[in-house]
This record gives structure tokens, C-alpha cells and sequence, in this order.
């Protein structure tokens, strides 16, 4: 293990904003940007029928300018966790830069997708009644079965037979139960801040019995996103003005949740139904020992919500990757992708994209 004064450690093993309308699978916006590399990025915004009627995916696509080739280790597609949407996230400009500017200039041809109900994606029907009326939507097999989708959708696209997955939080179970399932569609797996089975409730401010979804306030975020960190810390982890550009964008996805007083953003609570059949009762919703590709855990210290126990025990689980690699960044939250230290992250998860498979050194 390596111990930095940031407290990065890494252990290795091997083996074992309003909403979108257009035609479906038809470019929506078109933008440009300066990558960290330099050169020009080019920005898509698509919408992709879903096995649901009515229901379609928003799906991001940066890259080089002019470029519409790439191998299977340069595709990669980004999933969100439970209760923000990927597009305000990996792709928010803090500094004029977002993670997935950062990974285009590096030469890929980045994707992030919004589930149903989240985001620019399509709001189920339940979404459209009083979230006591009905049952938790969206849960963990139906966000993997929507990444599926988008996975199809991209690898037609590129004519490809693999690409790279990576998700966040929630979307690391997303991410997971969808590689378990089908190895031979994913060449790399990035799992940021992995969810496993959990000592207390999930950090998500539910209470009471599940409706459908939940509301959201911006205080309410600004509190869980700081909890755990040490009091002298506080003040300086997040820049200024990165929450306020952060939470303006999100809440900006859900005009109807805004509009109520207080305004909320609402999310599926799949997820805590879920957390509350399978990971705070002690049963895993998949196993990682399905999982047959090169995989990254990555975490950070101040995580609240899935703390480093789970991300180490999780690890642990990953028997038949061909290798594996678990980061911890030291000063750092649940969100350290868009705190002080996001540069830690970006470069480590680019790292881990970049290199040489080991194996094939060997």
C-alpha cells in the first residue's frame, strides 16, 4: 500500500438545462469545447427508444472533432448513481473543464447516459402522480437493463464489439449486475465509490413509507454532501460557487419538482427499495465474481454515504477479474469528482484507462 501526504493509497491484485425533445436516435445539440489535451471537442445530445413505450434515454456523446472511429478500449459510457442524473455531474464545467472534457481530450469517445426518470431521459408514468400512489420505480435490474440500451445503441454506432463502463455510487451496482451479465460486451469496469452491503440505511433522507420517488431540496444536498467531513475541512473542499453551478443544473433537469414549494428534484426511489431487500438485509443483489474484466475501485476518504468498508469488501469480492486495482484519495466525499481534489480522480481513472493491460506484459 502507498501512503501520499493526500492519503492516496492503491492496492493492487491480478487474477485470481431545460428538457429535450427530437427524433429518436437523431443528434440534438451540436457544441464545441478546448479539451485538456487541446484540439476541439464535439458534443452530441441523442434520444433512444426504450423497451417501454413512450420512455426514451438521453445519452451524451463527447469527442475529438472529426473523429468517429475508435477501438473498443476508447469507447467508454458513464451511469449516474440514485439521485442526481450523469448529465450535471460528469459532464459539469467546473473551471471550464468537466471529467468527461477531460477524457475526450485524452482521445475517447465518451458517453453518459440519464436513466428513465432522471435528467433529460424520459419521466415514467408514476413521476406524473402522487408518489405515494404507487410502488419504488427503477430499481437496480431495470437501471442495468436501460445501461444495456445505451450499450447496444453505442457499440452499433461504433461498430464495435466492446467498450469501457463507468459508474457512480448507485450506478456501480448499475454498472456491475450489467458486467456480471455480459463480460464480453465490456473491456474495462470503473467503479467509483462501489455499493455493497451496507451497517445503516443508505445517506439519501427517506423516510417513512416508499412511494415511488422523492423530493429533493438543495439544502438537504449541501448537508449530505458535506457530512462526515471534519469541521476545519469544510470550508475549502468544495470552490466557490461550484455547488451553486451544480445544484442550479440539476434542479434545472426537473422543471416540475422546481415548480413546487419548496422546489425539490425528485428521484425514483428504486434504489432504497432495493438497499432495503438486499444490501441492509445482508444479501448482495449480484455477485462481483461474475465480473471477467480489468476492474477499477476508486473511493474517497470522507465518503458518508458508501463508506470505505464497502468499497474494501467489495474489492475483496472481485475473484475472477484479471486484475483489479482499489484507489482511495485522501480529502475527498462522495463527490470528490467535482470537489478540490477532482484532478486526483480524473487522473487515476485515466491511469487505469490508459495503461497497457499488465496481464499481457506478463
Amino acid at each position: 500500500m502507498q501512503r501520499t501526504s493526500t492519503k492516496r493509497q492503491v492496492l493492487l491484485g491480478l487474477a485470481s438545462c431545460a428538457a429535450f425533445a427530437a427524433s429518436p436516435v437523431a443528434p440534438m445539440t451540436a457544441a464545441r469545447a478546448a479539451p485538456a489535451a487541446g484540439g476541439a471537442i464535439e458534443t452530441e445530445s441523442l434520444r433512444i427508444p426504450t423497451q417501454d413505450p413512450g420512455i426514451e434515454l438521453y445519452i451524451r456523446n463527447k469527442r475529438a472533432v472529426g473523429q468517429a472511429a475508435f477501438p473498443a478500449e476508447k469507447i467508454l459510457l458513464y451511469v449516474h448513481g440514485a439521485t442526481y442524473p450523469a448529465s450535471t455531474s460528469f459532464d459539469l464545467p467546473l473551471n471550464g473543464l468537466s471529467m468527461m472534457d477531460y477524457l475526450a481530450g485524452q482521445g475517447y469517445d465518451v458517453y453518459l447516459v440519464d436513466l428513465p426518470g432522471y435528467g433529460f431521459s424520459s419521466r415514467p408514468q408514476p413521476m406524473s402522480m402522487p408518489a405515494q400512489d404507487t410502488k419504488p420505480f427503477m430499481r437496480t435490474p431495470d437501471a442495468a437493463r436501460a445501461v444495456g440500451t445505451a450499450v447496444d445503441f453505442i457499440l452499433k454506432r461504433r461498430a464495435a464489439d466492446k467498450l469501457n463502463l463507468m459508474g457512480w455510487s448507485w450506478g456501480t451496482s448499475t454498472m456491475g449486475l450489467y458486467t456480471s451479465q455480459n463480460n464480453d460486451k465490456v473491456n474495462r469496469l470503473v467503479l467509483y465509490a462501489p455499493q455493497w452491503l451496507a451497517k445503516a440505511p443508505p445517506n439519501l433522507g427517506n423516510t417513512g413509507p416508499l412511494g415511488a420517488y422523492r423530493g429533493v431540496s438543495r439544502d438537504s444536498a449541501k448537508d449530505r454532501w458535506l457530512k462526515g467531513v471534519p469541521e476545519d475541512k469544510k470550508a475549502d473542499l468544495i470552490p466557490p460557487g461550484w455547488f451553486e453551478q451544480w445544484a442550479d443544473a440539476t434542479w434545472a433537469t426537473d422543471p416540475v419538482g422546481t415548480a413546487q414549494s419548496p422546489p425539490v428534484l425528485r428521484a425514483p426511489n428504486g434504489i432504497i427499495a432495493d438497499s432495503q431487500d438486499y444490501w441492509q438485509a445482508g444479501k448482495p443483489l449480484y455477485d462481483p465474481g461474475l465480473i471477467r474484466v480489468p476492474t477499477l475501485v476508486i473511493h474517497a476518504e470522507w465518503d458518508a454515504d458508501l463508506p470505505s468498508y464497502q468499497a474494501q469488501e467489495y474489492f475483496a469480492k472481485l475473484t475472477n477479474a484479471p486484475y483489479k486495482r482499489f484507489v482511495e484519495l485522501g480529502e475527498g466525499t462522495h463527490a470528490v469528482m467535482m470537489e478540490k481534489n477532482r484532478m486526483q480522480f480524473f487522473r487515476e481513472v485515466g491511469a487505469f484507462l490508459n495503461e497497457v493491460d499488465p496481464v499481457a506484459l506478463n
